[in-house]
């Protein structure tokens, strides 16, 4: 029963992060700017979220201020395998019990 909760919480958990950072890369994508509120705080909420991949690519720059982020890109990718870890390891510890 505890194990349904830990894995719905982390499935949410990571799943909004997911999100989150999508939502920053399409931003950053079309191109839209920061004076927007919305757009604001997507990006100094996702901040966080990629100070540990900061620098790690280079982003590409398209026309009229498009850019195409990878180091979001890659925590994307990070993040949805950390979660699939921390699912994989509770899944293999109640099989335990």
């Amino acid at each position: 029963m505890f194990k349904n909760y830990v894995l719905v919480l982390t499935e949410v958990i990571v799943s909004l992060v997911e999100f989150l950072l999508g939502v920053r890369i399409l931003l950053k994508f079309l191109g839209a700017l920061t004076a927007a509120p919305f757009v604001r705080w997507v990006y100094e909420t996702t901040n966080p979220l990629l100070a540990p991949f900061n620098n790690m690519f280079p982003s590409s720059s398209l026309s009229r201020g498009a850019d195409i982020e990878i180091s979001a890109l890659f925590a994307l990718v990070v993040y949805a395998f950390i979660g699939f870890l921390i699912e994989s390891v509770i899944n293999h510890i109640s099989s335990l019990e």
